[in-house]
């Protein structure tokens, strides 16, 4: 990273410009070119969804025979794009005075621990600039057994908190970026640790419930409603996801309608219980690479267009891939989700960034 982090939590002077009117085109014009990309994607199950200012627009498909309950009624898994889910409840957390972000993480897994002289905070873990691994050392051992089954199951919370108790960080906080879901898992336990509440209630407590994102969750709980997901070839179908110990990176499962939902309260933060949160989710607080080129808030990676930034996340699991992202200055939100497995060459993300690129 070319140099460290913005002050906390990020930069004031570089707000979004302000919205223009709706995007051109006719509503036709936008089903086609969703159909075109759910035709691109070749998954069993795919739905992209758009809204644009408040107005949705939604098409599924796939090579699979449509399942009982309409696709676009099923929830999906969203794998890494759960961590825009963390990052607002950590956002949201901090507009209440709960948490300040600046907690080092270790006193609130362990408040004996003496606290070190250069700190992993909650601010390093959720914004990738812990100095943590992509993943725990020891992860790959206990995982491999069920590697292509349920990894991630096979590494609980105790490990996860134990293995960053131990650690030995490679980088000085807050001066380089890797993306680690090993740190964002630290963050949930932290964050739950400091407040005395499970992660899966504060989620709930602070964001689902406030935003009425009622067909979202953290695990699978209904077969008939819930995606089921495929290995490369498309065919063979994988276990419901189990994050394990990571669930604050990658826990989450939505319908397409509540994913649009959670994006459009971005879009639109004035009324909304979270509306300082909103705002805050979309201010840069790092900027990395030659030329500071790669803009980051506490959730999104934040790209240029030619009027205004973009803001995204993809993920993915054993079964299913998400893409999820907003731009403000043409008022319009875009989910996509499929039922395959990432391989190689994959033109899931491609086609999803390219469509929002372009709205």
């Amino acid at each position: 990273m070319t140099g460290g982090p913005t002050p906390w939590p990020g930069a004031a002077d570089d707000l979004d410009p302000a919205p223009t009117c709706a995007p051109p085109g006719s509503d036709d014009a936008l089903r086609e070119r969703l159909e075109s990309a759910v035709a691109a994607v070749d998954a069993p199950d795919t739905v992209f969804a758009v809204s644009r200012s408040g107005q949705r627009t939604l098409y599924c498909g796939g090579t699979a025979p449509p399942p009982p309950v309409p696709r676009e009624d099923l929830r999906y898994e969203i794998g890494s794009a759960s961590k825009t889910f963390t990052g607002l409840l950590l956002a949201q957390l901090i507009q209440r005075g709960l948490l300040t972000g600046g907690e080092p993480a270790a006193a609130c897994l362990d408040p004996a621990r003496r606290t070190d002289p250069a700190p992993v905070t909650l601010a390093h873990l959720i914004t990738h600039t812990a100095g943590l691994p992509a993943l725990p050392a020891d992860f790959y051992a206990r995982a491999l057994p069920a590697w292509h089954t349920n990894p991630y199951g096979r590494y609980p919370a105790e490990r996860v908190t134990d293995a960053f108790l131990r650690r030995r960080i490679r980088h000085r906080p807050g001066t380089r970026w890797e993306y680690s879901n090993f740190g964002v898992a630290v963050l949930g336990h932290a964050v739950a640790a400091a407040t005395g509440t499970s992660w899966e209630e504060l989620l709930g407590t602070h964001v689902l419930r406030p935003l009425g994102l009622d067909g979202t969750a953290l695990r699978a709980e209904d077969p008939k409603t819930d995606a089921t997901g495929h290995g490369k070839d498309g065919r063979t179908r994988t276990l419901a996801f189990d994050a394990g110990g990571f669930q604050a990176a990658g826990a989450v499962r939505a319908t397409p309608h509540d994913l649009l939902t959670f994006l459009e309260a971005h879009l639109d933060p004035a009324g909304s219980p979270l509306a300082d949160a909103l705002r805050a989710v979309r201010t840069p607080v790092l900027r990395r690479g030659l030329g500071h080129r790669h803009v980051h808030t506490m959730a999104w990676f934040r790209h240029p267009t030619d009027d205004g930034p973009m803001y995204f996340h993809s993920g993915a699991t054993l079964g299913q891939q998400a893409f999820l992202g907003f731009r403000p200055d043409t008022g319009t939100a875009l989910v996509a989700l499929c039922t395959r497995r990432f391989r190689a060459r994959d033109a899931f993300v491609a086609t999803a960034y390219a469509l929002l690129a372009e709205q």
